[in-house]
């Protein structure tokens, strides 16, 4: 579910709200109660999660693969260092 962010001019309130895409949008302000309660357009938050993606993760693409082991000359595209991949 997307997390939306609102803001109410009257108490000067900002808060964040957990809502399903298909929810309407909120009215009054949770703290005031003020019904100009406005919900702002702000930078999409997203989280990378597990062991990261590559270049060398794409199927069937060897030029990909190709490009990044003749950079680092260790067949993955973090170069070397602590990152754990060989």
């Amino acid at each position: 579910m997307p997390i939306y962010e609102y803001q109410c001019p009257a108490c000067g309130v900002r808060k964040e709200h957990l809502q399903k895409m298909s929810d309407a949008a909120l009215a009054a302000c949770p703290e005031c109660g003020s019904a100009d309660y406005q919900k702002l357009v702000s930078a999409a938050g997203f989280q990378l999660k597990g062991s990261g993606w590559y270049a060398t993760d794409f199927k069937g693409g060897s030029s990909a693969s190709s490009s990044s082991t003749s950079s680092t000359g260790s067949g993955h595209s973090c170069g070397s260092g602590p990152c754990g991949h060989s």
